[in-house]
């Protein structure tokens, strides 16, 4: 089994805590680990390129190439993030801004339609929970259907040696149980596409097709027609 790991900060704070008992269950697993911004150090400028001409035409596509292959080839994808001002990281934030051309009305990868993922955000406070929501945005528009998430909120410390046993011990708890969820599954079988990721897709498929129509295509409506979705091809069943 393969699994990738992005962790919205070098930081190892009580988010990396709960992800460390998180991958406990996990014993003998390939993980690959990408910390940031360390592995992705620059932000996306908005160039356009990526949609334009191909992720390749990126300024930094060594960075995002590098982490992509891990994400396509992993079983599971594991992504966290403490919440800063009630949102995920900046350089979080600036790693999905990277993947935009991977979203459904662009390139989704048809691997990924396939997968697994669980998000895990802890914060003071308030803020664990839209910060899930800003990395769960980008992952169902990946096309990813069978998403985890864990989120809790701390009111004592921000350093896990300093939180009262019963509140390490609620946490811990509380992530095995979701570890436990996704480590009895059988990841030789692709995750169910569910009905509103098949509806996100057929949409985009009718806008490719539109623009096929036109005469307007570029990279994006060539990559839809090479992989046969503007026809009767699927990515979930392929």
């Amino acid at each position: 089994m393969k699994i990738a790991v992005i962790n919205g900060t070098e930081k190892q704070g009580v988010t990396y805590r709960l992800k460390e008992i998180f991958l406990q269950s996990f014993q003998g697993a390939d993980i690959v680990e990408f910390y940031l911004p360390k592995d992705c150090p620059a932000f996306c400028v908005g160039c356009t390129n990526c949609f334009m001409r191909g992720e390749d035409a990126c300024k930094d596509y060594s960075y995002i190439n590098a982490i992509e292959k891990s994400l396509l080839k992993s079983d599971l994808i594991v992504m966290t993030s403490p919440a800063y001002v009630m949102h995920a990281t900046g350089a979080m934030k600036a790693l999905l801004d990277h993947f935009g051309y991977r979203w459904m009305p662009h390139r989704p990868a048809p691997e990924m339609f396939g997968k697994r993922a669980v998000i895990i955000t802890q914060c003071i406070g308030a803020g664990a929970k839209s910060s899930a929501k800003d990395i769960k945005h980008s992952l169902s528009w990946w096309g990813i259907s069978k998403i985890g998430a864990f989120s809790s909120a701390l009111m004592e410390d921000i350093v896990w040696n300093k939180l009262s046993e019963k509140k390490r011990k609620s946490l811990t708890n509380k992530t095995n149980e979701l570890a436990r969820k996704f480590a009895k599954i059988n990841y030789a079988k692709p995750a169910h596409t569910k009905l509103i990721t098949k509806i996100k897709f057929k949409v985009c498929r009718i806008i490719q097709k539109k623009v096929q129509k036109n005469g307007n295509g570029g990279v994006d409506c060539k990559y839809w027609q090479e992989h046969g979705w503007l026809c009767k091809s699927r990515p979930w069943k392929s």
